[in-house]
């Protein structure tokens, strides 16, 4: 018997997940199913794939040489699958999207609804990390990247940019009082980044230039980290504008020292791996989110 495209997707479904439980669950059947296809597959190919013990697993040497072959005959399947729905001229099929946390939880998961009513045969995969990925490792179609790129090995759309303001809640003000210059900054307590050294130079004029560099009292590696620690009055911190103006329209953050702030906006772009036409799918949410980045970062 010659192995199906059911249990090719189930095995690479267990060594992406980690483990078989995982596994189930992203697939929807039981850790049993499961693991009675790939003793299924294993005994089609009369090998092992996989060594399993109760604490682990492990590809064999066999396995890790399938898993790369039916991830591609996998992607090649669904571009298949794609290719008849562009007949149609229908998007459809799984979206991978990555994001740095703050973007994932204030541009995208707020508007996820609404593209799903406009395109409910788009399955999309949502995953965030604040560290820049390997697209073509992480199984990703799209990754959103804040700031300037430095890859020039991918293809990328921009998607506008998003200002920067210094921000405080109003009770960190009331108690500490409100900086009238840059310099009184150095009494107050600043809240930064702990990675990526740019980003805290604060586009803030001052006597040596337009960005001003801070030493943070308190650092964090999550821009949304930072925020909330504002809005919780711990200090004086420089968000981009795409996570904060809710904040900023309700009252939680107010935006200080505007009359010395250089404008500086962070580029925002859309990055994949694609050497000819886009496929649907991206097209369409790339589309949808540029024009909600316009809506109220001033694209």
């Amino acid at each position: 018997m010659k192995a199906r495209s059911d249990e090719l997707q189930i095995f690479v479904c267990v060594i992406e997940c980690g483990s078989i439980s995982a596994a189930a669950e992203q697939v929807g059947q039981t850790p049993s199913a499961v693991s009675r296809s790939l003793s299924r597959l294993e005994a089609k190919l009369e090998t092992t794939l996989i060594n399993r013990t109760t604490r682990r697993m492990d590809l064999t040497e066999e396995g890790k040489f399938f898993f790369e072959r039916a991830k591609q005959i996998l992607e090649q399947m669904d571009e298949l699958e794609e290719r008849l729905s562009l007949r149609q001229q229908t998007p459809a099929g799984r979206l991978r999207i990555n994001a740095a946390s703050p973007f994932m939880l204030h541009a995208v998961v707020p508007y996820i609804a609404e593209f799903r009513s406009l395109y409910p045969d788009i399955q999309l995969e949502l995953n965030s990390n604040d560290l820049i990925i390997d697209l073509l490792e992480q199984s990703t179609d799209i990754a959103i990247r804040i700031g300037n790129l430095a890859d020039s090995t991918l293809h990328a759309r921009s998607l506008g940019s998003s200002p920067l303001n210094i921000l405080a809640s109003p009770a960190y003000l009331e108690r500490h009082g409100v900086p009238a210059s840059v310099d009184e900054l150095s009494s107050h307590t600043l809240l930064g980044f702990t990675q990526t050294e740019t980003l805290n130079h604060w586009p803030l004029r001052h006597a040596q230039g337009d960005r001003w560099q801070i030493r943070p009292d308190i650092a964090a590696s999550s821009g949304e980290t930072l925020r909330q620690l504002a809005l919780e009055g711990q200090g004086i911190v420089c968000l981009s504008h795409f996570m904060t103006h809710q904040d900023i329209q309700s009252g939680r953050l107010r935006v200080i020292l505007p009359e010395t702030n250089s404008g500086y906006r962070q580029p925002i772009h859309a990055v994949y791996y694609r050497n000819s036409q886009l496929a649907l799918r991206i097209q369409c949410f790339l589309d949808f989110i540029q024009g909600k980045l316009a809506g109220y970062a001033g694209n």
